[in-house]
């Protein structure tokens, strides 16, 4: 199987350098630039943690267990990350072609999936599930998290949009699991 993976990442890196040349371009706009590398720094998990540590605040026990969901799904999330990341080794935008610029510090070496935006993706369902009146904030910020990692040089649009696919399964997986767990664990009496 990674003998496969490899060579399709390969084509995938020279269908999109046109692609990922015109996004990183926007990393040279003041304001956009400044803007996507601070949501990109944010959601490193700055922004994620405290949106966990906010909601027991906000919502008491509702909150608390959103959180704690969020949580292990994060560390599955990044069990996942990493095995992907080990399987494809994909070099970087900017380490493959010269005319891409790194606008970002990476977390890591190799850019497929992106991580960030597997999270981004996973953290907004599950959250948006506890508390739907967080869907827009949340699937807004996932936008710009998504298109950040593009701009600032670190994924090609493959890698954003596997790692989103990547996130979206595992969220929905979980919600059910949970489903299922509610309903064993306290069925509907007759």
């Amino acid at each position: 199987m990674v003998e496969r993976i490899r060579p399709a990442l390969a084509w995938f890196d020279q269908a999109e350098v046109k692609l990922c040349q015109a996004l990183n371009r926007i990393r040279r706009r003041p304001l956009l630039g400044d803007l996507f590398r601070f949501v990109s720094r944010i959601s490193d998990g700055m922004f994620w943690y405290g949106l966990l540590a906010l909601f027991p605040i906000l919502y008491g026990w509702a909150g608390v267990w959103a959180t704690v969901h969020t949580g292990i799904m994060a560390l599955v999330g990044v069990a996942v990350y990493k095995m992907l990341k080990h399987l494809a080794t994909r070099e970087r935008p900017y380490i493959t072609h010269d005319s891409i610029d790194l606008a970002g510090a990476p977390l890591d070496r190799y850019s497929f999936p992106s991580g960030h935006t597997m999270h981004a993706v996973s953290f907004t369902i599950l959250l948006a599930y506890h508390f739907p009146g967080w869907l827009l904030p949340l699937a807004a910020f996932g936008i710009l998290v998504a298109l950040s990692r593009v701009v600032l040089g670190l994924h090609y649009p493959t890698d954003v949009i596997a790692g989103g696919v990547v996130g979206g399964v595992l969220a929905t997986a979980s919600l059910g699991v949970m489903v299922l767990v509610d309903r064993v664990l306290f069925p509907v009496l007759p």
